[in-house]
């Protein structure tokens, strides 16, 4: 039938990409629909990024991930992966986008921004990078606000707010400083996340120590204007000049995207979509999460390195009700 797969893959992440070679392998047909470029959300990671994980622990497919560093940038991941997708010849649909997703009986009917498609087997692939946690404040709509962080040449010489205290906010406050910005930091809390990579605090706390970057504790945004924005701290409101805002707050899964598809998702923290995680089964039958998807707005259970594990038992799952 045109159009129609074995197994139907929403999303060309890292993890994406995992359950495309294990359907390959299984001797399924399959494809991965990406609404960008091939792993999306890493293209869309900051230029600079180095991450946590070594590079052994973000292999797919049982092929090396070489690198001379102790932990690879974010190039020499979408390299990796753009090999990976090339080596196993996957299936995959790139800047198409999945908006629908409906079950029939017996097969899911799949609309794209390009086409219609069936399945026998849908997988959840996400992850939680496309939707921002919004500060809902005063002139969060602005230009100068981006819930994204790039490339820091851009804020060279410019007056900066960071916001949070994670890794993206600490790696944005660094390097912009070294780019010649003028930033401030607001966090909620009392001290910089404790997830922070060990070999990035040092620095944030000593740049803090000397002040050279400014930081406020215990402290928010409460609006935003052109040239300047207001911070509630301990003490009082702070406004201060500003050109951009870096509202690095944090990400979620697209829940409105779970919901229509027909996934349950609790109300409550933290909002983990129903699924079995022996099988990875949503309350679909037939219909499957993997990867950070399955984790709701709990960022920190899943990373690739432990959710790689997710497209062997689906397909495995997928086989054994072939069988």
């Amino acid at each position: 039938m045109k159009n129609h797969f074995d197994v139907l893959i929403i999303g060309g992440g890292p993890i994406g990409l995992a359950c495309g070679i294990q359907a390959q392998q299984a001797g399924l047909t399959h494809a991965i629909f990406e609404k960008g470029p091939l792993v999306n959300s890493l293209y869309n990671y900051p230029i600079n990024m180095t991450f946590f994980s070594s590079s052994e622990r973000l292999e797919i497919g049982e092929i090396p991930f070489v690198t001379t560093l102790p932990k690879p940038k974010r190039a020499e991941a979408l390299e990796y992966y753009r090999r990976i997708d090339g080596k196993f010849n996957l299936n995959t649909y790139l800047f198409e986008e999945v908006i629908e997703v409906t079950k029939g009986d017996p097969m899911f009917h799949v609309t794209t921004t390009k086409s219609n498609y069936s399945a026998s087997s849908v997988i959840v692939a996400t992850g939680f990078y496309d939707v921002p946690m919004k500060l809902n404040i005063p002139g969060e709509e602005l230009p100068k606000v981006t819930h994204y962080y790039n490339d820091p040449h851009y804020y060279a010489n410019q007056h900066v707010v960071v916001i949070g205290a994670s890794n993206s906010s600490v790696d944005a406050a660094l390097e912009t400083f070294r780019k010649g910005a003028k930033v401030t930091m607001v966090v909620r809390g009392h001290e910089i996340g404790p997830r922070v990579k060990y070999w990035v605090r040092p620095d944030i706390e000593n740049r803090i120590k000397a002040g050279e970057i400014n930081i406020f504790y215990n402290s928010r945004l409460t609006s935003i204007s052109e040239q300047t924005v207001s911070i509630q701290t301990p003490t009082g409101l702070e406004v201060i000049q500003n050109d951009f805002v870096l509202a690095l707050t944090g990400y979620k899964p697209n829940f409105d995207f779970l919901r229509r598809v027909g996934i349950n998702i609790p109300d409550q923290f933290p909002m983990i979509p129903e699924h079995n995680p022996q099988t990875m089964e949503t309350n679909i039958p037939n219909l499957y999460l993997a990867g950070v998807v399955c984790g709701g707005l709990n960022t920190h259970l899943w990373f690739i390195e432990n959710s790689r594990i997710h497209a062997h038992i689906i397909i495995e799952q997928i086989m054994e009700k072939r069988n």
